[in-house]
């Protein structure tokens, strides 16, 4: 069949668009597949998936997996592969695969905007990449590699001290957070007394003045400078 490779037990089915993993390939290749690349085709659900029961290594790069994303329990998984796929939300991803596949030590989610990595998302920088780093290994404790990168003796001594306060929050939009928030939290604050916040009053801003000034012998001068005359 066009674009299906098998080798042992490697099974490639790639750049086919399919949207469904196909029913033939769980039945005639499931139960003997230790490797499945299902990379470049129009993946949204792993329906089907159960049967690879085996699975070590499971490559879906470039597909349109989602947050809803589900894999079944993968006892012997190893090595994920989920770049360029539309991922968005880390942790929840995270605590699924601590629960189905406890094996895992090797993972690329690059291409994801969950993976804050500044060749893809220009607003992010090293820096939030490595809280990235940090926030994936606390909880993926057995991960030997993420991403492109080796995981250093020093990135997991710090996931272990900081990885919990690593976690990526999405920003408010600060239109709708203007439009829920109630009129009076909207009104700007000035610690000006009430008095004195027309700028047109006559009295100006700061409300009466308690000087008049008259040159450098004024009551007021002899405030400012009166070491000065």
């Amino acid at each position: 069949m066009a674009g299906l490779l098998v080798s042992g037990t490697q099974v490639s089915y790639i750049g086919q668009d399919c949207k469904a993993i196909p029913e033939f390939l769980g039945r005639k290749y499931g139960s003997i597949a230790k490797r499945l690349d299902l990379s470049f085709n129009l993946l949204k659900s792993l329906e089907g998936l159960q049967t690879f029961s085996s699975l070590e290594e499971l490559v879906l790069d470039n597909n349109l997996l989602q947050n809803d994303l589900r894999l079944p329990s993968l006892p012997h998984l190893h090595t994920l592969m989920l770049n360029k796929n539309q991922i968005s939300e880390l942790e929840g991803l995270l605590d699924h695969l601590a629960e189905v596949a406890p094996s895992l030590e090797f993972l690329s989610l690059l291409g994801n905007s969950a993976c804050p990595n500044e060749l893809v998302c220009k607003d992010k920088d090293e820096g939030d990449y490595q809280r990235y780093r940090y926030f994936v290994l606390h909880k993926l404790t057995k991960l030997k590699f993420l991403d492109s990168r080796k995981v250093s003796s020093k990135e997991r001594e710090e996931a272990i001290l900081r990885g919990a306060f690593m976690k990526v929050v999405k920003p408010v939009d600060n239109k709708d957070s203007v439009e829920d928030a109630p009129a009076s939290s909207q009104t700007s604050y000035t610690p000006l007394p009430s008095g004195s916040r027309n700028l047109t009053h006559h009295r100006g801003v700061l409300g009466k003045c308690r000087y008049v000034y008259y040159g450098k012998h004024s009551e007021g001068n002899r405030f400012i400078c009166d070491d000065q005359l």
